[in-house]
């Protein structure tokens, strides 16, 4: 199983967000993976098997994403920062979308 995995909905359409661009960074903007969502909008392999202990931050391309849909958004990109206590978990980030606001938590 992947060390990190998002899936990115679309609450303005009610539906997967496909085609988004995600990069996995340490906090001191190291890439260490990157892809893009699938059609279900998901990413089920990003990163490493295991990471070390820290703070990363998932960058996800949303002005892209929507410009791609023809849609205007007031957060071009959405960044979430998080702390690895454990490398060997399993982290699973999703981010629920929509042009002028978003959320997440963290999943399993």
């Amino acid at each position: 199983m992947s060390q990190i995995t998002t899936h990115v909905l679309d609450a303005a359409l009610g539906g997967p967000a496909r085609g988004v661009g995600v990069v996995l960074a340490t906090a001191a903007g190291v890439e260490v993976a990157s892809g893009v969502t699938d059609e279900a909008g998901r990413i089920a392999d990003l990163g490493p098997e295991r990471l070390d202990a820290g703070t990363f931050r998932l960058t996800f391309a949303t002005g892209e994403y929507f410009a791609a849909t023809g849609r205007d958004t007031f957060y071009p990109v959405v960044s979430i920062v998080f702390a690895v206590a454990d490398g060997g978990e399993h982290h699973h980030v999703p981010l629920l979308l929509s042009p002028f606001s978003y959320s997440t938590y963290r999943g399993n």
